[in-house]
């Protein structure tokens, strides 16, 4: 076996998904000469958590998605999620639009469409939580063009498909928003890893896992990386590691050994969608419609039937369908979970465990669901729903992060979080929901955590504003800001917006 020579480069990121490439993306247009290695241990770019059939891809703008609006003991209900959700997507939708005009991405058809983001809820309950929900968001401005309704003939209107043969005397109701998009995150991050690659000291490494990771008393870092193809071992020198490996970063950030990484668990969840085959059904229904979560479910369980557009097709899904399986990544190893157990988890992980026995007995149960359970739960959606109009399919893995908590032992979060060093020199991204539609704001936050220097400067502080013309304001208390926006940035996408008729 050959041990290729030492190579060096400033930049080494783990992972060829949605993360890595918007990290990758934002240094090479605030540092030109910075030198970038990635490294994929599969033969694709975005093949786990970014592909399309793999995550929910609702560009999650937390228009429809009613987990993102807890509503308390006292009825109150809480939009803080949805309000940084929501800001986060308009930030990314600013970059992407910069990449386009820049000609560092495809033409925007080929990974965003406009498609309208609807909830629905039934009975009395939730009737008066969407209610009360849509009265406090609309207040917002980003918000403001949201729809609400109880009248069959308005929900027939938006979603024809779900309100067949439903009884007139059905307690229904539903918000909309017009200005909702899908987007293709697989097909995003091929694009802007082509684009990555034509620039000057840019190297993308398929086939080749990273085993190990030691630092350096110059705090640089030595990563020991294996060809899968070959069996080649060789090392490189880099300045700064990014490890965006998806359920994969954990144990690599536990091989980091900095303390920052300590005590930090994971709990692996997969998920199941029906995916329609019948071209007649997939016709009539043309929107993103989002349910609630039954009691126990995590949050990125929310039931929804989903118009994506994945090569160019429409397609339509429901789920997801929770599933349970000691992998970390859909082309991982059953010993992951195992794997990742060590001293200073241990009791996080089992105290979190202890404090979800709700959510084990969800996901046990939905594993022992029979075709016809998983029909009667569509069946909520579409009440005509046929079994032999739908297919499962397995979804990605995703991969809960279990910390530490002041009050807590151990805490499940259902977000994302960026891990960094002391020093700046690595960072690891753990965690799923809503990770890519808020990729450009994560990988803000890195930048904060492990640039600050260089994004103080003036430079780095004036190209941000040029790439992303709201950084550093809130588009949630600027109307003005927020309209002009999303005025630009939609007509770069092809997002024009339609022209709303409220009811």
């Amino acid at each position: 076996m050959t041990k290729a020579g030492k190579t060096e480069t400033d930049v080494l990121l783990v992972g060829a998904g949605i993360m890595s490439a918007t990290l990758g993306a934002l240094l090479k247009e605030l540092q030109p000469n910075l030198s970038v290695q990635i490294f994929e241990r599969l033969d694709i770019a975005a093949a786990e958590s970014s592909d399309a059939w793999n995550n929910a891809g609702t560009g999650h703008a937390a228009f429809c998605e009613l987990n993102y609006t807890p509503q308390g003991k006292d009825g109150s209900i809480d939009i803080s999620k949805a309000i940084k959700i929501a800001e986060s997507f308009e930030v990314s939708k600013q970059f992407w639009a910069y990449l386009i005009q820049q000609h560092h991405l495809d033409v925007p058809a080929s990974f965003i469409t406009r498609i309208p983001h609807l909830s629905f809820v039934w009975g009395e309950e939730n009737v008066k939580f969407l209610r009360s929900r849509f009265e406090k968001m609309q207040k917002n401005p980003l918000f403001a063009d949201m729809q609400y309704s109880e009248d069959h003939n308005v929900l027939r209107e938006w979603m024809p498909l779900m309100m067949e043969n439903r009884k007139p005397s059905e307690m229904l109701a539903a918000t909309r928003m017009e200005i909702g998009t899908d987007v293709n995150f697989g097909s995003l991050t091929q694009s802007m890893f082509s684009s990555l690659q034509k620039k000057s000291d840019v190297q993308l490494h398929f086939n080749h896992e990273v085993r190990k990771l030691k630092q350096n008393e110059d705090g640089s870092w030595i990563v020991k990386v294996k060809n899968r193809a070959t069996g080649d071992k060789r090392k490189i020198k880099a300045k700064f590691v990014f490890v965006g490996a998806g359920g994969g970063s954990l144990r690599l950030l536990e091989k980091s050994g900095i303390p920052e990484g300590r005590g930090y668990g994971g709990f692996p969840v997969s998920g199941q969608w029906l995916k329609c085959v019948n071209p007649e059904v997939i016709k009539r229904h043309h929107a993103k419609v989002y349910g609630k979560a039954s009691v126990g479910a995590p949050p990125m369980s929310v039931p929804h039937l989903d118009t994506r557009i994945i090569n160019n097709e429409q397609e339509l899904l429901f789920g997801p369908y929770a599933g349970f399986s000691t992998k970390f990544l859909k082309e991982g190893s059953y010993l992951d979970l195992f794997k990742s157990i060590k001293y200073d988890n241990l009791v996080p992980m089992i105290a979190a465990g202890l404090d979800n026995i709700p959510l084990t007995r969800y996901l046990i149960n939905q594993v022992r669901q029979s075709p016809e359970d998983r029909l009667e739960a569509l069946r909520d959606f579409i009440p005509d729903a046929k079994l032999e109009d739908w297919k499962l399919e397995i979804a990605g893995q995703r991969v809960q992060v279990i910390k530490k908590d002041k009050e807590h032992v151990g805490v499940l979060e259902f977000g994302t979080e960026v891990i960094a060093a002391k020093d700046g020199s690595i960072a690891a991204l753990l965690g799923a929901s809503p990770g890519a539609s808020t990729a450009v704001s994560i990988m803000l936050t890195l930048l904060e955590k492990c640039f600050s220097k260089d994004l103080a400067s003036p430079e780095w502080q004036s190209k941000l504003k040029k790439m992303i013309p709201s950084f550093g304001q809130s588009l949630s208390k600027n109307e003005d800001l927020l309209d002009q926006v999303r005025t630009t940035t939609n007509e770069v996408l092809g997002l024009q917006t339609p022209t709303l008729t409220h009811h």
